[in-house]
């Protein structure tokens, strides 16, 4: 077997699973994987590592590594490193991410640029798998290529040592000196896959199937459309080649609790979780605005839980518990609810290196695993499909999965599960005979992460209190029946305040109604940098349709009590660029801003209404915020370029917040005279000198 170190930085889990995955098929290609994660430090030193490397990254935020990759990526961006400090290290890397957002796999490409710098030499080219359109159109290949380069790689490096194995279908690759590629590779690998002996070929899973009774439902199957259970040709009649089956490893026993008393601890969790009551909830929309906001105001005041304008925090929801119920019933499950889930990992498993889930509290009960622990949303990955397979009795449902989770069935994975996000309860109503054991799920279930929202207020204005705002998110589900759903999160908070919530901001609580504040646990989110310069004296830009208007109320809060302390002081300009559907239905705190303006506190407040028709003669008002920023180029040209000011942006990521950074890369470029791409280095400069920072979803 020959090692090659596999790290992984993962956010909400993807990167850790692929790169499980490419452990777990090491094996078979004659390789064996060391694999832990980034942050593991302690287990694994670059600078003596003379294995090849694999690192898969995912990204998050605003193009950030994820949290488990901080403390490597301020290691290696370390100024004082030589520049051949990483000179004996080879390595490829898989970058995730979306293409929606603006910054791309910046994640992977962060770690990538630097590893270059420290001069690591690819021995495979850097892949970028985009969730846009599903992750696995790259992963897959890319993985498939990776075999072929680690065996080029070892025969170059290693001369004539014998490779077992398919290591011999690299001989023709190793002539080329220049990394290897997954598209080149992915035909040497299938080459290997046909090297394999009987075990090995059972193991890798290249199957063919053939239809259900083929030769009578061909006219059947032309009279309906397809559907999450229903395919049609070629689908229905091809050869599939499906995934590998994930080896289990979880052994579950369900343990009669006898009244034993359950921890209240939802999640395990770095940073500390704060109990607190909700004093105040408030609808900020009219009851005609297609969506509706909600401001909730939490007392903080008998806690050390502090934040700065800008900050984001974190809250720990549940699952909902309809949801939790019908799996249940579906499982059935329903009488052993609160029965006590005992976990272990089986002794036969082949699963290399499992471990138990660590978001799993010891002796907690099965209704509070579903609604603290797992992620039952969570879109349903290929290799849990291909993992429910096995558990399936009726053949027609088998034969179904098994086209969703193939290779030729991708069109069909993306457009009734992918896209339709589908959920597990939502296959298991689909495919009735399906019966996964419960380890199963907790083997494919993510864990349920806490939601962020962004501080909408400023501890100077409402000391001991903390407000943040939200839409009620709504979508339609339509996999097995049509139905609507709420979010996990928002749905939870809307039912959790109905009782005490208010019309608008002027409305007042009676005292004894107080008493019936629920609490909510939140945490201190990790990573804080959208806050206030230093200098008052700055001028900055902010831009915030919708609830991305969230921190600029506490930036605004926070200067006028700034003002109030320092009567002499000197303070920069402060732009709002804001925009809503209609003025009189969703303009969120309107009232307040008009108050800010007429203080002097905000000194440009530009409103654009997407969904209002200009009224008689005026001039038709900027439809997005891009529009109004664009109206207005020459100023903000000025802010940013000669008065040394500050953009921020808060919002839409995948629409906002990409047109915004177009319409200021247009600005530059026309305002300075240079050409598109200098435009984008300047906007790049600024965002590197935290002058153009964006707090985007």
């Amino acid at each position: 077997m020959k090692r090659f170190l596999l790290l992984y930085a993962s956010q909400r889990g993807q990167a850790q699973a692929i790169a499980e995955d490419i452990s777990e098929k090491a094996v078979a290609y004659g390789f064996s994987a060391d694999l832990h994660c980034i942050s593991e430090s302690h287990k694994y030193d670059l600078k003596t590592e003379r294995a090849p490397l694999v690192v898969v990254v995912s990204t998050t935020g605003n193009g950030d590594p994820p949290d488990t990759a901080r403390k490597f990526v301020k290691a290696i961006q370390d100024k004082t490193l030589p520049s051949d400090f990483l000179a004996h290290l080879w390595y490829g890397l898989l970058g995730l991410g979306d293409s929606e957002y603006t910054y791309f796999c910046n994640g992977g490409k962060i770690i990538d640029k630097r590893f270059q710098e420290l001069g690591a030499q690819r021995f495979y080219d850097t892949g970028h798998a985009d969730d846009c359109v599903g992750l696995e159109l790259v992963v897959e290949p890319w993985i498939n290529g990776l075999w072929a380069a680690l065996a080029k790689h070892f025969l170059l490096s290693r001369g004539k040592e014998e490779m077992n194995g398919t290591l011999t279908m690299a001989s023709n690759a190793s002539r080329r000196t220049d990394p290897v590629t997954p598209e080149l590779l992915h035909i040497e690998s299938q080459v290997g896959l046909l090297r394999l002996d009987g075990s090995r070929r059972k193991d890798a899973e290249v199957l063919e199937q053939n239809a259900v009774n083929r030769g009578q439902s061909n006219t059947l199957i032309a009279d309906f459309e397809p559907s999450l259970i229903r395919s049609i040709p070629p689908l229905s009649q091809a050869s599939l080649n499906i995934p590998a089956l994930p080896p289990e490893y979880l052994q579950v026993h369900l343990e009669e609790s006898f009244g034993q008393e359950e921890s209240q601890a939802p999640v395990t969790s770095v940073d500390p979780v704060f109990h607190v009551p909700i004093s105040k909830a408030v609808q900020l929309t009219m009851n005609d605005a297609i969506k509706t906001t909600l401001l909730i105001e939490l007392d903080i005041s008998k806690t050390d839980f502090s934040y700065q304008p800008g900050d984001a925090f974190n809250v720990i929801c549940p699952n909902s518990d309809s949801e939790v119920q019908h799996l249940l019933q579906r499982l059935q499950l329903t009488d052993r609810r609160e029965h006590c889930v005992i976990l272990n990992i089986k002794a036969d498993t082949k699963k290399k290196g499992a471990a138990l889930p660590q978001h799993v509290p010891e002796k907690c009960s099965l209704h509070f695993l579903l609604t603290w622990c797992l992620e039952i949303r969570a879109l349903p990955k290929k290799a849990f499909l291909r993992a429910l397979v096995d558990h399936t009795g009726d053949g027609a449902e088998k034969r179904r999965l098994q086209e969703l989770c193939s290779r030729q069935g991708a069109a069909d994975y993306n457009r009734f599960v992918r896209d339709s996000r589908a959920c597990l309860l939502d296959l298991l109503l689909a495919f009735p005979s399906c019966q996964p054991p419960l380890g199963l799920l907790l083997e494919h279930l993510p864990k349920l992460q806490p939601r962020p929202y962004s501080c909408a207020s400023s501890s100077l204005f409402h000391p001991g209190k903390l407000h943040f705002i939200f839409n009620i998110v709504e979508f339609w589900s339509d996999t097995t029946a049509v139905a609507l759903r709420k979010g996990v999160c928002t749905g939870w908070l809307a039912a959790l305040v109905e009782s005490v919530l208010q019309p608008n901001t002027h409305a007042s609580r009676a005292d004894g109604e107080k008493a019936l504040a629920p609490e909510i646990s939140i945490s201190p989110r990790a990573t804080n940098f959208f806050h206030l310069p230093n200098d008052p004296s700055v001028p900055i830009i902010m831009v915030g349709p919708g609830t991305g208007i969230a921190p600029f109320i506490g930036f605004l809060q926070h200067r006028e009590k700034l003002r109030e302390h320092h009567p002499d002081g000197h303070f920069g300009a402060m732009w709002l660029f804001f925009g809503c559907r209609h003025k009189d239905r969703d303009y969120l705190f309107r009232e307040e801003l008009r108050h800010f303006l007429k203080c002097g506190i905000l000194t440009h407040l530009k409103v654009s209404f997407s969904r209002d028709a200009p009224v008689g003669e005026e001039e038709a008002p900027a439809k997005y915020v891009q529009d109004s920023i664009q109206r207005h180029s020459e100023q903000v040209a000025r802010v940013l370029l000669q008065e040394d000011g500050h953009v921020y942006v808060c919002g839409d990521a995948k629409n906002m917040a990409k047109d915004v950074n177009d319409v200021l890369v247009e600005i530059i470029s026309k305002e300075v005279g240079v050409e598109k791409l200098e435009a984008m280095k300047t906007l790049a400069t600024l965002k590197e000198e935290k002058r153009y920072l964006q707090d985007i979803w």
